[in-house]
């Protein structure tokens, strides 16, 4: 199947309240141009260089996602122009963020990332992390952050049990956090493999990136 078709396929599939964001990385500009050309405006990476170069290339109605881990110095490089920032796991973080976007009179929009994997190999906050974050004076002074939901990332395993119950977590900590935080309206969980599972469990956001580029270009 072509881009187009699986871009298409998706946007048929998936109910309405549900972002598909295209996980583009490593993939060339025009695999990008033609999931645009099939009505594709969502886009996630998850390198900072890699995206702020697409981002020069590629149509300016484009919504950029920073999905990957974010290193601080790297921040001013997307500063200007990204939608979302997935992988927000600490106060140091949004302060470099609110500093560079200020410097561009913008105001970035933020997910927490919440730590619902075993693994080690994945960042993320705990819970009670995140709500003591939200409700410190630091982060009122920001004014040019905002966090607009959570995010997580389950453990990479055959166990649907497993990665349900981590879903599940995600969903529970946001249910927790949303009445006191009206500005929360973003659940950003499930992949190209767990993606319907995590729309059963409250995702309103999925990122998929193989099943419709198919495999990573890594050299």
């Amino acid at each position: 199947m072509s881009i187009t078709s699986k871009i298409q396929e998706y946007q048929q599939k998936l109910p309405t309240h549900v972002t598909l964001v295209a996980v583009s990385k490593t993939k060339p500009v025009s695999d990008l141009q033609e999931a645009y050309n099939a009505g594709q405006r969502v886009f996630g990476e998850n390198k900072i260089q890699e995206m702020a170069e697409k981002w020069e290339q590629l149509p300016k109605d484009i919504s950029w996602h920073m999905i990957g881990h974010v290193q601080r110095n790297k921040v001013k490089y997307m500063a200007e122009f990204v939608d979302l920032i997935h992988g927000v796991d600490s106060l140091k973080l949004l302060k470099e963020i609110d500093k560079q976007a200020k410097k561009h009179n913008r105001v970035i929009n933020c997910l927490l990332q919440i730590k619902i994997a075993e693994e080690d190999s994945k960042f993320g906050m705990a819970a009670q992390d995140a709500t003591s974050l939200l409700a410190s004076e630091e982060l009122q002074q920001l004014e040019n952050v905002q966090i607009v939901g959570l995010m997580g990332m389950a453990t990479f395993t055959d166990d649907q049990t497993q990665v349900q119950k981590e879903f599940q977590h995600l969903k529970t900590t946001f249910d927790a956090l949303q009445p006191i935080h009206s500005n929360l309206t973003i659940i950003s969980m499930g992949m190209s493999g767990d993606y319907e599972l995590a729309i059963a469990e409250g995702s309103t956001m999925v990122r998929i990136g193989s099943s419709i580029f198919g495999a990573r270009n890594y050299q």
